[in-house]
Order: C-alpha cells, then structure tokens, then sequence
C-alpha cells in the first residue's frame, strides 16, 4: 500500500482504437464512473503487464479501476481553503 493520498474509480473499456499509422500504439478509451460528463473519457496506450511480466491487451467491455494518486505535499485537508493559483504551494 502506497503512502500517498489516493482514490480508485470503477470504469470500463468503451472501445480499442486501432492506430491512423502502422507501427504506432493502439489505444484503449475507458469511461470513469462518477466523472464529469464531459470528462470521463481517458484514452491511453492499449499495453499492460500481467503478473508474469507478459505484455496483455484489454478487451472492450472490460471493468476496470482507474487510480489517482498525489504526494501528500500535493494536497490540503479537506474543508481547508485552496489557493486560486494551483502551481503555488
């Protein structure tokens, strides 16, 4: 377990996206539940690892879980105000 603050959402495999030139990546686009709208979409290379250190494709429709994770210098208590500026500490 990692010490850092953290949340992990549910989300799915929408779709594989083969790449516009052969020989680039394809890509996965995964849907976050609980996300904004017009912000839940999240498209990143279509290549994981499994436990034998094989590199594995995900499948449309797949579950999946999304990890965020910050330093903890990177966050505030909740309830405690933020600067406007965000790049300030």
């Amino acid at each position: 377990m990692s010490d850092k603050p953290s949340t992990t959402l549910p989300a799915t495999v929408e779709k594989i996206i083969k790449p516009p030139v052969p020989g680039m990546p394809e890509k996965a686009q995964i849907a976050i539940e609980g996300a904004d709208h017009l912000y839940r979409e999240l498209r990143i290379e279509n290549t994981l690892t499994n436990e034998n250190g094989e590199k594995v494709r995900l499948k449309p429709g797949a579950d999946v879980e999304v990890t965020i994770e910050a330093e903890p210098s990177a966050t505030t208590p909740k309830g405690q105000p933020q600067c406007a500026d965000a790049s300030r500490p």
